[in-house]
C-alpha cells in the first residue's frame, strides 16, 4: 500500500460511555511530514499506471501534484528511487515526470508498472485514423459506433455539391435560391446560423460553399441542398443513398447541415423520425476519403484560414492548420472540417501528410480536446510501418 493512502483517511473508533454501551465515532486522521531515509538516481526508465489509483506528490507530501486517473496514457519517466517515512511506516517511491516535464513529482512504486503506455485518447467517445491510400483502420477507439456528428456532416453535402458542380465555372457561378424566411431566420441566429442570409440578394454557389465549408454555415448548407436536389427532403435522400452505395452501414443522415431535427423544426427544416445524423467514426473517415480522392480541390480549399464573402469573414475554425494554435508542422494538416452541437459534442475530421508517409485521415467524435486528441492520434498512425510512402 502507498504511504499516500494514509492521508486523511476515516478511522473509526469504538469508544465505551460510562454505561457500558458502545458508541461509533469517527475522527480524521491527520497526515504528518514525509521524511527521506534514503535516495537514489537511476537510469531513467518509462512506466505507466497500473490502475486507477495513486497520486504524485512532492516528496514530502504536503502537497498533490496529479492524480495518475487524470493522466491515463502517459508515459512516466522514472531518474530517482528513494525511501519515504511516515510515522512508523515507510515504502519504496519513485520520481517521475512526463514527457513534456509540465508534471513530475513523486508516486508509490506500487503504482506504477514498467514500459511505456499503451496509446489512447482520454476524451473522444469514437475516434479512428485510417490510411487514405488503402483505406485501411490504422487505429480505432468504438469506430463502429454511430454518434451524431454535427457539421462534420457538411463533408457529405459538400461532395454532393462538388458532384453537381462536376468542374464547371458556370454551375459555380449559378445563383442558389436563398429566399426562404427559414434560411434567413437561422442565419440571423448566431446560435444556429452563420453567414447571414441578407433579404433580396443573391449569393453564387461557390459563395455559399466557401460559407459551408469554412464558416461551417448551417444555412448554407441547407441552400445548397436545395439547389442541388430541388428540395431540402430529396438532398437528404440523396446523402443516405450516396452512403448506400459506398456501403456505408453506419450513416444515416436527417439534416443537410448537422444540425438536429430539434433545432431545424423551428425553421421548418426538420426531417424524418430521428432527431440527428448518426454516422460512425468509421464512416466519416471513409466519406473524406471518397471526398479528397473524388475532388481534391476540397484539400486547397479546405487549408484557407479566412475569406471575405459579401462583407462577411469567414473563419475556418480548423485549428491544426499552419499558424494555427495546435499546429504541428510536420503533420502538414490542410483539411477538413470541425463541427458542434451540445449533442454531438466537439467533433472533427482532419486529414495531412506527413514527408515520406501516406495521407492520414482522423476522426474524433464527442471529443472535448478534439485538437490536441487529433494531433496525438496523426502521430500516433505515423509511428505505424503501414504508413510508410
Amino acid at each position: 500500500m502507498g504511504l499516500s493512502k494514509f492521508k486523511g483517511v476515516l478511522v473509526t473508533l469504538l469508544v465505551t460511555t460510562t454505561l457500558g454501551s458502545a458508541v461509533e465515532t469517527q475522527v480524521t486522521a491527520q497526515a504528518a511530514t514525509y521524511t527521506t531515509d534514503s535516495s537514489k538516481s537511476v537510469t531513467k526508465m518509462a512506466y505507466h499506471k497500473k490502475s486507477t489509483t495513486g497520486a504524485i506528490y512532492n516528496q514530502s507530501h504536503s502537497k498533490k501534484v496529479a492524480n495518475l486517473k487524470t493522466y491515463p496514457y502517459t508515459t512516466w519517466y522514472v531518474t530517482k528511487h528513494a525511501t519515504l517515512r511516515h510515522g512508523n511506516s515507510k515504502g519504496i517511491y519513485y520520481y517521475v515526470q512526463n514527457t513534456a516535464g509540465s508534471v513530475k513529482g513523486w508516486v508509490w512504486h506500487g503504482y506504477l508498472k514498467k514500459g511505456k503506455s499503451p496509446f489512447g485518447l482520454k476524451y473522444a467517445k469514437s475516434a479512428i485514423a485510417m490510411n487514405y491510400t488503402t483505406g485501411k483502420t490504422v487505429w480505432s477507439k468504438n469506430a463502429n459506433t454511430a454518434r451524431p456528428i454535427a457539421s462534420v456532416s457538411k463533408i457529405m453535402t459538400l461532395y454532393l455539391v462538388l458532384k453537381k458542380v462536376d468542374g464547371s465555372a458556370s454551375n459555380w457561378n449559378q445563383v442558389v435560391d436563398t429566399s426562404s424566411q427559414g434560411l434567413i431566420s437561422m442565419s440571423q441566429n448566431s446560435s444556429v446560423g452563420g453567414f447571414v442570409f441578407h433579404t433580396g440578394h443573391k449569393y453564387t454557389v461557390k459563395e455559399l460553399y466557401d460559407a459551408a465549408l469554412l464558416d461551417s454555415s448551417n444555412n448554407a448548407a441547407i441552400a445548397l441542398g436545395k439547389w442541388v436536389a430541388g428540395s431540402n427532403a430529396k438532398f437528404i435522400q440523396q446523402m443516405n443513398a450516396q452512403a448506400k452505395s459506398w456501403n456505408l452501414g453506419k450513416a444515416n443522415f436527417v439534416s443537410a447541415s448537422g444540425l438536429e431535427n430539434s433545432d431545424l423544426r423551428t425553421y421548418g427544416y426538420a426531417y424524418g423520425s430521428a432527431n440527428a445524423n448518426m454516422v460512425s467514426a468509421k464512416d466519416v473517415a471513409l466519406i473524406a476519403r471518397h471526398l479528397i480522392k473524388d475532388y481534391p480541390r476540397i484539400l486547397t480549399d479546405g487549408a484557407v484560414g479566412s475569406k471575405t464573402i459579401d462583407g462577411q469573414l469567414c473563419y475556418n475554425y480548423n485549428n491544426l492548420l499552419s499558424g494555427r494554435k495546435y499546429a504541428q508542422a510536420s503533420l502538414n494538416v490542410d483539411g477538413l472540417k470541425t463541427g458542434y452541437t451540445p449533442l454531438a459534442g466537439y467533433c472533427f475530421v482532419g486529414t495531412g501528410k506527413m514527408t515520406g508517409k501516406q495521407r492520414v485521415i482522423t476522426v474524433v467524435l464527442h471529443d472535448e480536446n478534439e485538437f490536441t486528441e487529433t494531433r496525438s492520434l496523426m502521430n500516433h498512425a505515423y509511428e505505424s510501418s503501414s504508413m510508410a510512402e
